[in-house]
């Protein structure tokens, strides 16, 4: 197949590319920069010009195309208006595709909490309304956080817990999810391409654990061989709590505020995408954090950076004694 990838250059959009070059697909790998489109890429991968702000991009993009993937969307440094962004890219890119060669969109979403969605997690999940109300069958699958470097909720909590002196533990610390590993998300946008599609569907894609913010915390922590104290601060909002990870993490603090947002509610799974499959998740959140604490190495937060400059100023007097 010819397969189209919107947000080639993104966490788990790169991830993906190599995934279907290396299973022999011709892949279409799109970014918004056209310097970036010039580019040759591996073997079997083409870097194309889209941007889907762009109506006039998209068709070109979708030339010949068997399948397009979905990865994109705009929260972070747009201001208020990301919602209405994804909406017109989203409804750009439906209109497209109903007149192009594509038979099928895979999206990746956000699971929809049993409450109100905050405004992140509702535009994910109305971005994956619009392509599924459009002509091609589209299968949306919704993860909550994925394990692995370059995930931005991922660095929030590595951050958090190989920073913070006490582990302050507000209540919205206890929502529970199923983390899923970048691999193991991988498998399934691969199954995707496959999987009977007569209709437009959604499913969500769950790791092996349901497991609480606070937990995944700890785990991180141990991992990199800390014992974390704990308080409990019941008063402390998650509006209040991206406040002080702008100190803290060294993510992009919009971004950092609407995915702490998304805590307030449990995310737990309605209807899994390995029941369709046969397949299953293989990595436990403690296995997929151990792989990418391996591999990176986070830059220093605010807080760091300032105790590093005290110290220099204060010379070798400033060292703690044995």
């Amino acid at each position: 197949m010819t397969v189209l990838v919107l947000g080639a250059t993104g966490f788990v959009g790169g991830a993906l590319v190599t995934a279907l070059a290396d299973a022999n697909e011709t892949v279409l790998a799109a970014s918004r920069s056209p310097r970036r489109s010039a580019d040759s890429g591996r073997p079997g991968v083409r870097w194309i010009h889209c941007d889907l702000t762009r109506p006039g991009t998209i068709a070109p993009a979708l030339d010949g195309v068997d399948v397009a993937y979905y990865l994109v969307h705009s929260m972070g440094g747009r201001g208020d208006d990301f919602r209405d962004t994804d909406r017109r890219c989203a409804r750009a890119f439906a209109h497209a595709a109903a007149v192009s060669s594509c038979r099928r969109i895979i999206y990746l979403g956000g699971v929809a909490p049993r409450r109100r969605p905050s405004e992140h997690l509702a535009s994910r999940l109305e971005v994956g309304e619009i392509l599924r109300a459009g002509e091609i069958p589209a299968l949306e699958l919704r993860a909550s956080m994925i394990v692995g470097n370059g995930s931005a909720s991922w660095q929030i909590v590595r951050d958090l817990a190989e920073r913070l002196p006490v582990m302050i533990l507000p209540r919205w610390l206890d929502t529970r999810t199923c983390p899923i590993a970048l691999p193991d998300a991988i498998t399934a946008l691969l199954d995707a391409r496959e999987v009977p599609l007569p209709t437009s569907r959604w499913f969500d894609i769950p790791g092996p654990e349901v497991l609480s913010a606070r937990e995944m915390l700890s785990l991180v922590a141990a991992l990199d061989g800390r014992r974390v104290p704990s308080v409990r601060v019941p008063v402390l909002t998650p509006g209040l709590s991206a406040m002080w990870l702008k100190l803290v993490s060294g993510a992009d603090y919009p971004l950092a505020r609407e995915l702490v947002l998304g805590l307030r509610h449990d995310l737990l799974p309605q209807r899994s995408f390995w029941s369709v499959t046969g397949g299953a998740p293989r990595r436990t959140f403690r296995e997929a954090a151990a792989e990418a604490l391996a591999v990176e190495a986070p830059p220093p937060s605010r807080i760091a950076r300032a105790i590093e400059g005290i110290v220099r100023r204060l010379g070798p007097h400033a060292q703690p004694h044995a």
